[in-house]
């Protein structure tokens, strides 16, 4: 049953458009960044420091992934490197208010792609 459950997961990745794929990192951005403050209030650290890895590892395949023969990606990039510079101070002070500030941007970011998805 595991194994049915998990082709059919690769299968829908596999045949995402790159529309779909960015807005399903983004959701799992922020699904990450809400686990991390949530591990804060529980005092647990184990979850909280993997959901920040996790966090950067998906900011840091953003980066990676942008195409430079388009101008947003210069902005988009520098944003990233905000995001990642933010996400490195929260793993050090372990204090959510990084965590605050950072959920509302990566809202407004998904918001934004998922409309010029739309358009598109």
């Amino acid at each position: 049953m595991a194994n049915g459950y998990q082709s059919y997961k690769n299968q829908s990745i596999m045949t995402m458009t790159p529309g779909e794929m960015l807005l399903l990192l983004y959701d799992e951005l922020t699904k990450r960044l809400l686990r991390a403050e949530l591990a804060l209030q529980k005092k647990d650290f184990g979850l909280f420091d993997a959901s920040i890895k996790r966090s950067v590892e998906i900011v840091q395949y953003l980066k990676d992934t942008l195409n430079f023969n388009y101008e947003i990606s210069r902005e988009l990039n520098t944003m990233y490197d905000f995001f990642l510079y933010e996400l490195s101070r929260v793993s050090a002070s372990r204090k959510a208010e990084g965590i605050a500030e950072l959920k509302p941007l990566v809202k407004d970011l998904r918001d934004s792609f998922a409309e010029a998805a739309k358009r598109a």
